[in-house]
């Protein structure tokens, strides 16, 4: 039998855990069992409020929020080894990304933090699980994210020169120039996590499904001007983001109550689709396909308005270069707990930042 690892992984989106089993060749891998498992509503709720209340979030709040995503991650777990019909002993080791808190890389004190307590998925499974993989690139003077590109570079990468852009809640590319040129990638800012914060607020809805009420709605010009002249935008890279900058506030902040609320959802679409364009055209301009996973992977009027930006590039799904776009951070981080079993590096210092490359994780044993 081949050395299988799970990947377990929460975006921003908190909607639960994606979770794969899979096993690695050469430059190939097998996806042996995938399952999306959801959070409990009262701990997505809870985290949500930790996330986005974070000077109200105590020691004792963010202590049993650990554990408590421990218990979710290791249920996960649990639920694709028997959805691959796998025994404990058949899996060398589990990477768990966890639940992102907070992420602050460029604080007086840099930092970065995902809970759901490793040794609570461990002593669960009865398997050895790796977690905290962010931290080492950190200390090593990196951003800590993203972490994703050394995997698209491994599975996706060829001759030509290509992108692959992760639409979760924050979108990031990977661009991958061909050959043995460095990779570089980093967050371009805002993916889903505004138009599910904005349709939550007016509709009820955890997310725009299909990009259908964008696609309702007329962008204001005025408005994502104002958008576009936030200072995060004209970084130059490495650079990462997260909800600590982008978020219902910073929506508010722009007024953009005074607008109809469809049209807001549109020009926050057309946000995300020209601050992604605008990130290929000057950091990729020869590539001429873009590999889209994630959940935006999924909403045609976000990816309707991305190829009106982009009109020489094929904009594809990662699901038609092997790997279907649901699962490719989940199995990223099966990778990466693989690198870390065989004493890997699991970083990029063209990525981050990092002075140097650096095996990513801490191993927790059962």
């Amino acid at each position: 039998m081949p050395d299988y690892f799970i990947g377990l992984i929460s975006g921003t989106s908190m909607d639960g855990i994606d979770a794969v089993a899979a096993s690695f060749g050469d430059r190939r891998m097998q996806l042996h069992a995938t399952l999306a498992h959801p959070y409990p509503d009262a701990l997505r709720r809870a985290l949500q409020t930790a996330i986005h209340k974070p000077d109200a979030c105590s020691v004792d709040v963010i202590g049993a929020l650990d554990r408590r995503v421990g218990e979710c991650f290791r249920d996960a777990a649990l639920a694709v080894l028997g959805a691959g019909k796998l025994a404990q002993e058949d899996v060398v080791a589990i990477g768990s990304h966890g639940q992102t808190l907070r992420h602050q890389p460029l604080a007086e004190q840099p930092f970065s933090l995902q809970i759901g307590d490793p040794a609570t998925i461990a002593r669960g499974t009865g398997i050895q699980t790796i977690a905290d993989f962010r931290r080492a690139d950190i200390a090593a003077g990196g951003q800590g994210a993203p972490l994703v590109p050394p995997f698209h570079r491994w599975l996706f990468g060829s001759e030509q020169p290509q992108v692959v852009l992760n639409i979760g809640g924050i979108a990031n590319i990977t661009v991958l120039p061909g050959g043995d040129k460095p990779v570089t990638g980093f967050d371009t800012g805002p993916g889903n996590s505004l138009l599910d914060r904005w349709i939550t607020r007016h509709r009820d809805m955890p997310f725009d499904r299909g990009g259908e009420w964008s696609a309702s709605g007329s962008v204001n010009v005025q408005l994502l001007e104002r958008f576009l002249a936030d200072d995060y935008f004209a970084k130059s890279p490495p650079k990462s983001t997260g909800f600590e900058h982008f978020n219902l506030d910073w929506l508010l902040a722009h007024g953009v109550d005074a607008y109809d609320p469809a049209d807001v959802q549109a020009t926050i679409c057309e946000l995300t689709a020209r601050t992604v364009a605008t990130a290929i055209e000057r950091h990729a301009s020869g590539a001429r396909k873009v590999l889209v996973c994630g959940g935006g992977a999924h909403n045609p009027d976000l990816l309707q308005r991305l190829s009106s930006y982009l009109p020489d590039a094929a904009i594809e799904s990662t699901g038609q270069a092997g790997l279907d776009p649901d699962w490719v951070e989940a199995s990223a981080f099966a990778w990466l707990a693989m690198r870390r079993v065989r004493g890997l590096p699991g970083n990029l210092p063209s990525v981050t930042g990092a002075s140097q490359q650096v095996q990513l994780g801490a191993i927790h044993s059962p």
